[in-house]
This record gives C-alpha cells, structure tokens and sequence, in this order.
C-alpha cells in the first residue's frame, strides 16, 4: 500500500506537479496521423492542458494552445493556411512554434506590428512516427522519439486505436507488470463470459526485473516451463507509461488526472502469400467503451481491461489495498518512479531516455516471438499456430473496429475477419 501523499503525488499530472513534470520528460502519442488527413485540426486535453493539434496547408505540425491570446476564442474552429493556424474570430494567425504572424486589423492601425512581436502562445513539439503524431510537453533539449524495431517492421497491417477511459493513468499502468491478470480477467472471465465452463492454467512461477527501457515480467504457469518463452524472455512494462507485448503496444496518455487517453498500436504479420505487402495508410479509429444500455463492453481484451481500470475508482486508493506476493512488480514500478521523481528533482534524466541518434535506430525490445514477425509463416502454418491463428482471423483487443478497417485489413492478408462475442485466451 502507498500513503495517501504518495498516492497524490504518484497520480497527478498537471504542470508544476511532480509527476506531470517527470512525465512531460518523454513524448506521447496524441493522435494518428491519417486524422489530420481527414480534420487539419483536434482539440486535445494533455496532462490537464487545453490545447489544439493542428496540420497547416504546408504540411508543418503544431500544438498549441486552445485559447486565442487576442480575447480567448477557442482555436478549435479556426482554420489552417499555409503558415499555421488562424482563429475565426478577429484572424489572428499563429505558427507551429506558438507566434503570432499575422493580426490583419491591428498591422492596419499600427504598420510597425509592435503589438504581434510581444505575443506567443504555448507550443510543444509534434512529430510524426509510425501512424502516430507525438507531443513532447517536457523542457528543452528534448530526448529523441523512441525509434523502435517494431514500428520498421515489413509485411504487417498496422492500426492504431484510442480509447478515452475515465480514470488515471496508473492504475492502467500498472496492469502492464501484472501477469497474474491474464489467468483471470482474460482467461477466466472470459470463458465465464462466454458460458464456457472450466478454468484457464495456474501461475506457478513469477519473477520480475529491470531494464534500461522499463521493467520484465516473467511467469511459468501450468502449461508451460522454465524454457517458455514467457519465462527466459518475458513481456515488457515500457517506461514511464507504455507495455509491449510482442505484436502491440498500448500506452495511457493522462488526459488530466481522472481520464486518460489509451493508445494501441497492433502489427499484425501477413501471410508469405501476401508478401511483399507495404502498407500506404496506417489507418487510426476509436474503440467505444460501453454498450448502447450504457454497460461497460466486456467482449475484447483491452475492453476488459478498462473495466479493471475505472471499477478501482477515478484515481484508486491505494492506501488502503492489501497487496500480495503477485503484485511484486506493482511494487516495483512505483519505486522506481518515485526515484525518478527523486532524479527529475536533482537536475538528472529520468529512466529510458535516448538522446545519442546513434542508439536510436530500430531500438529492440525483449519479443518473445520476434522471428515470426521478422520471417512470417505460409498461411496454412499460421492457421494452425496455437497463439497466431487468433490473431489472423480477429481483431482480439478493441471494441468497434470500423468497416472500412476491416476491408483493408483483409485486402493486405486474404483472410477474411470472423465476428466474435468474446475473447477467450
């Protein structure tokens, strides 16, 4: 259990708290880049910010914020120009960087434009990586945006799912160095849930470590060993806010400090049929997170997770939990935040930062199986696959997946998708 100070200051986010000032320190996935396609402009909350992410007529990515330094019109329904982003009420006109360019009446009255010199709005860095558009909120130099060996991948369908989820980041977090989960939310539950009676396999053995990008989970449970893959390699907790499971990534992007913004990032490997399959378009949607009664949804894994995550409360007590041998690793990720807050603190970098562009070139993370994904299988061995084959045919983790998705989906592989109820594992 934490003291309830601990709590506070391990859950919130805003500027000027410690957290929020630890967390500023890395870059966020914010959006995908097929929606700027689609809108020039979002209106995005970050770690209790307002601000608008926008994608002028040059191709340049800003995000500022949302409200106008003229009189506070809300800079969502601006429009973009070549230069940046124009609000709608009096045409004041700001770039990428946050400055006013241009303030058609007042450069009129006054030629000299002494008054734009003095304005700037809050901006941050975006860059574009992987389907996604990342927003670094942190103090200059910036570290460099993680180059990971998954997002240069060949021969995959990739999309990226958001989920906005009222409650805050850590108690999602924490769900990345908790194995024993799976047994009963995944397995268990699920097959409850889908009439199925019987129970998933026991945990038997559980170990976690330390490494320079985040924390491992290992775990031996009864239909494996101590030469399974889950045991000699493990899954990964991604520092500060990230899990890595072979075939996705999910992040918990805080919002403010009672909603949080997940972000999925799934590979999912085309048959050899289908090779060489380069995908133009990465396309992003929006998993809902209840049913029409209102109901949270249950059917997908990570919908059963969010379930997990909003039934411990907006921001979970955790003074009052009891934790237990399986929760090891919980104790260990908030150890190691509180020493990065400690670091921050000190003038030092937090953990997992690259800024040597020398390291950062298709950075590898521990992948239990990342042979499949660099050489793939023939189709008939991928059907068979006990783990892939499921993956093949459904899109386990959301919610919602849109039609169009789908079609695209099934274009770059030939497998057509199955409906599903629920996700047993």
């Amino acid at each position: 259990m934490l003291s309830a100070d601990k709590n506070r200051l391990l859950t919130q986010a805003s500027a000027g708290t410690r957290m929020g000032d630890l967390l500023r320190r890395y870059w966020h996935p914010v959006a995908g880049i097929d929606e700027l396609e689609r809108s020039a402009i979002k209106p995005l909350r970050l770690m209790g910010e307002d601000l608008v992410l926008f994608k002028d007529r040059s191709g340049h990515y800003g995000l500022v914020d949302r409200r106008c330094a003229h009189r506070g019109a809300d800079l969502a329904y601006g429009y973009v120009e070549d230069g940046g982003i124009r609000c709608n009420y009096h045409g004041w006109q700001y770039d990428a960087n946050g400055r006013c360019i241009h303030q058609p009446f007042e450069e009129v009255a006054d030629p000299q434009a002494r008054l734009k010199c003095k304005v700037r709005l809050k901006a941050y860095p975006v860059e574009a990586k992987a389907g996604l558009l990342w927003a670094y909120l942190g103090p200059q130099p910036a570290p460099l945006l993680p180059d990971w060996e998954a997002f240069n991948w060949r021969n995959g369908f990739v999309q990226v799912v958001f989920a906005e989820v009222p409650c805050n980041w850590l108690q999602a977090q924490e769900n990345s160095i908790d194995p024993v989960h799976f047994e009963w939310m995944h397995a268990n539950w699920g097959r409850r849930l889908s009439g199925i009676d019987g129970v998933a396999p026991r945990h038997l053995k559980l170990a976690f470590e330390e490494f320079e990008f985040g924390l491992l989970y290992k775990r031996v449970s009864e239909d494996t060993d101590e030469q399974h893959p889950l045991w000699t390699i493990g899954r990964v907790c991604l520092w500060p806010n990230g899990f890595f499971l072979g075939d996705h990534f999910e992040w918990r992007v805080p919002i403010d400090d009672e909603n949080m913004l997940s972000v999925t990032w799934s590979f999912i490997r085309v048959p050899r049929e289908a090779e060489p399959y380069e995908q133009q378009t990465i396309p992003s949607w929006t998993s809902p997170i209840k049913d029409a009664a209102g109901h949270w949804i249950t059917s997908h894994v990570i919908n059963q997770d969010i379930v997990a995550w909003v039934g411990q409360g907006r921001i979970a007590d955790r003074s009052s939990e009891n934790l237990g041998a399986s929760d090891r690793g919980i104790a260990m990720l908030r150890r190691r935040l509180l020493d990065d807050l400690d670091a921050v603190a000190a003038g030092r970098d937090p953990k997992g930062l690259i800024r040597d562009p020398e390291r950062n070139r298709c950075v590898p993370l521990p992948s239990d199986s990342r042979a499949f994904f660099l050489e793939g299988l023939p189709l008939e061995q991928y059907q068979r696959h006990p783990k892939w084959h499921k993956l093949l045919t459904h899109f386990l983790f959301h919610a919602g997946q849109p039609d169009e998705v789908k079609r695209a989906y099934e274009a770059a592989t030939g497998v057509a998708l199955q409906d599903l109820d629920v996700v047993v594992v």
